[in-house]
């Protein structure tokens, strides 16, 4: 089909996500037709880096014959069975396969379609748990400022930013916001402190908060390893160690959002790994088939399950499409390519490259902060670097959205500007990006920041 044509019904019928449609009115729309590892392209052949992964989850890169194959067997064999009163080996091999990889006695795998359906579900579960074990006033959750947990209600309402959470108020009742970790700007940091005791008093808030609405009420506490809106917040020194005691001490679940970090985006499998921590439940999808099927997932320990034994009791929630066995098969192949490849380590032995190149980067002069860990970086971009002054609201939606998106994508590189929270680029590529490709990355960076800089100065 001709561009023209594509255009035209593009215009006339797709409805694209967080999208400003009416821009389109009388500019294309950026049509991609095809990848290969790292690398998409669009109608025209223009190659492009794709620096977010898709957006956070194409880790084993484009193209991958082996994942498309076991696409395409499992679907011959049996395309669809729901996991209703019955199994299919594909979901079992693979909730065997993850309940391995999760830390301690996660065992339990409840699968979903996707990430809102995993957080969703893991609020649920929780509510529906205490119910069963007799504690029925627990149902609120604590989670943090300008998180994002994501779209379906329940999810929405955990969500922590505000524009997002506004505009469908009334939300589900029981939530509740605390200072989230950024040393950057938090009222929380003072001159000289170290970073584990920012991560106290970061810790301190939840359990404040836990006490201020009453111990016997609070049912969770959701958070994310890094924290993705906001610009790739990372936890202080010991943060984790701390809130996992605050929620023994009063009885509260730790979940552990991981729908972006999970499966090899900090360099582990699990977030929750890499900062040394045990949830009781971790949510996760994006990473887990790398996008060549949507799935999702809920890992909980194994005491979650208990009240569900009797038999005469279950947990009342399901979803269709949920372990669907196509979905199941291209995880496993997408888990293999992990293995074959040794992706984790390839993130953890270039990591320090990644984050070498990105901090060079401060020499110019809107370069506030560069935040991150393993492949998931964040560059906050501000007005006055000594002052940390930040962009106001139109000039961040001049700069961020009217020049460095565009300009970055017209220069080959695909990535996230973002001001929920506060004005940053956000980078994630895919897993098995090495030096040369994390390099092309950071020369495409300067030469747009080097540009946006002399917008700013004029301002």
């Amino acid at each position: 089909m001709k561009n023209e044509q594509l255009q035209e019904l593009a215009r006339k019928h797709l409805w694209m996500h967080f999208t400003s449609m009416g821009y389109y009115h009388e500019n294309d729309v950026p049509i991609i037709d095809h990848g290969e590892g790292c690398y998409v392209y669009d109608i025209h052949g223009k190659k492009y880096f794709d620096g977010l992964g898709g957006l956070f989850v194409s880790q084993v890169g484009h193209g991958r014959k082996e994942i498309a194959d076991a696409i395409a067997e499992q679907s011959k064999k049996l395309a669809y069975f729901p996991i209703w009163n019955n199994a299919h080996e594909p979901a079992i091999e693979l909730a065997a396969r993850l309940a391995e990889y999760a830390p301690g006695d996660l065992n339990r795998v409840f699968f979903t379609s996707g990430g809102s359906e995993a957080v969703e579900s893991a609020w649920k579960l929780v509510r529906q748990y205490y119910t069963e074990i007799g504690e029925h006033r627990r149902y609120k959750v604590i989670s943090r400022n300008l998180a994002y947990h994501g779209t379906t209600m329940g999810a929405l309402s955990i969500n922590g930013l505000t524009d997002i959470r506004n505009t469908f108020e009334p939300l589900v009742p029981g939530t509740f916001h605390v200072e989230n970790t950024d040393a950057y700007h938090s009222h929380l940091m003072e001159e000289g402190m170290s970073s584990a005791d920012f991560g106290k008093k970061c810790a301190y808030e939840i359990e404040r908060m836990i006490e201020i609405e009453g111990p016997d009420t609070v049912a969770a506490v959701f958070l994310e390893p890094v924290q993705n809106s906001g610009g790739c917040i990372v936890p202080p020194e010991g943060y984790f160690q701390e809130v996992r005691n605050i929620c023994d001490k009063y009885g509260v679940m730790l979940v552990s959002d991981e729908v972006i970090c999970a499966f090899g985006r900090l360099g582990y499998m699990f977030g929750s790994e890499r900062f040394e921590y045990q949830p009781d439940i971790i949510t996760c999808a994006k990473g887990l088939t790398s996008g060549y099927v949507p799935m999702g997932a809920m890992i909980c320990r194994e005491f979650l399950i208990e009240p569900f034994l009797d038999p005469d009791s279950t947990f009342l929630h399901g979803i269709t499409f949920a372990g669907h066995p196509v979905a199941c098969k291209a995880a496993m192949a997408n888990l293999d390519i992990f293995e074959k490849e040794n992706l984790l380590a390839n993130v953890r032995e270039n990591e320090p490259l990644f984050r070498e190149l990105l901090e060079g980067l401060y020499d110019i002069p809107i370069v506030g902060d560069v935040r991150g860990a393993g492949y998931f970086f964040g560059i906050e971009i501000v007005k006055n670097k000594a002052t940390k002054e930040a962009l106001n609201k139109d000039e961040a939606k001049d700069i961020l959205f009217n020049f460095l998106s565009p300009n970055l994508y017209k220069n080959g590189l695909i990535c996230r500007t973002d001001d929920r929270g506060e004005p940053v680029i956000q980078l994630a590529p895919p897993l098995i990006s090495g030096p040369d490709e994390l390099r092309e990355i950071e020369s495409i960076l300067r030469k747009v920041l080097t540009e946006a800089a002399e917008l700013v100065a004029r301002l």
